[in-house]
């Protein structure tokens, strides 16, 4: 009677160990977040690889919605407002699906995002659908890949790339609305940032005037803040004001160097360079 008992434990334990057992996901799963405009997006997609297949046009056929990976649906999750194919999208969590063909692809936003198979696709979920061209790649690529490149302050693609086919999804986001929006309330605020609103509308190409003014009002907060007299500096030396633009850099290297700054001794060492040509 206990031979058989311990033989049935053991059988038990073997049983639950091999239950337990875990190995590598054929198609494993990813998540990227990017940070873009004033928000982020996040993007959860599994991966396949090729392992030999033809992928397009057999194993993913033409003209059916794919669920744009493998295993669970693939989403997007902006934080915030953005712009696909012309329309506003606003912040939240969407499916994103495709119907990929030979010379190009319709990139679908859904408002599903448990789409796993043909069948549970709804077009009248649509909030956009978007044509792209494909593009063949030189070099193979087994793993299906999704990134976000060509990153920039109001603009972004999705790039979606397998085996030898890749296209890309451009996203957009009104920046310069929000960004105008804040300084007009903050700057009717005791607080008032204006040596970050100085630096938008220097790097922006906006009024000078209006950003040498705030320059200076930030220096009142602040009279020993180097980085600020350097902004300052790189202000008057765009409007043309080459000497005030020395003096300027002479001030913040004094200060920088008072400071233990190396950093920025160096760079008003090369702005004074710039403007003694």
């Amino acid at each position: 009677m206990k031979k058989v008992l311990f033989t049935s434990l053991a059988a038990l334990c073997l049983f639950v160990a091999e239950a337990q057992l875990k190995t590598p996901a054929p198609s494993p799963s990813q998540t990227i977040k990017q940070d873009f405009g004033l928000g982020s997006i996040e993007l959860s997609y599994s991966r396949p690889s090729v392992k030999g297949r033809k992928i397009f046009g057999d194993l993913v056929p033409f003209g059916n919605v794919w669920r744009t990976g493998a295993n669970s649906a693939t989403t997007l999750n902006f934080s915030d407002e953005v712009t696909i194919g012309g329309k506003k999208i606003p912040a939240g969590k969407y499916g994103l699906l495709s119907i990929p063909d030979k010379n190009n692809w319709t990139l679908i936003i859904s408002k599903q995002t448990d789409v796993t198979s043909p069948a549970a696709y709804k077009q009248e979920s649509d909030v956009v659908r978007v044509e792209v061209n494909t593009m063949k790649m030189d070099d193979k690529m087994e793993s299906f890949t999704m990134q976000f490149a060509n990153v920039k302050p109001t603009s972004c693609e999705l790039h979606i790339m397998w085996e030898n086919t890749a296209v890309a999804l451009p996203i957009g986001t009104d920046v310069e609305t929000k960004v105008m929006a804040q300084i007009d309330q903050l700057m009717n605020k005791d607080t008032r940032p204006y040596f970050n609103a100085a630096m938008y509308y220097m790097d922006n190409g906006k009024d000078l005037n209006q950003a040498l003014t705030w320059f200076d009002k930030a220096i009142e907060q602040n009279p020993v803040a180097f980085w600020v007299h350097h902004q300052r500096a790189n202000c008057l030396a765009k409007l043309g004001r080459k000497a005030e633009a020395k003096a300027a850099a002479e001030k913040s290297k004094e200060l920088a160097a008072a400071a233990k700054n190396d950093d920025y001794v160096k760079l008003n060492d090369k702005l004074l360079a710039e403007l003694n040509k």
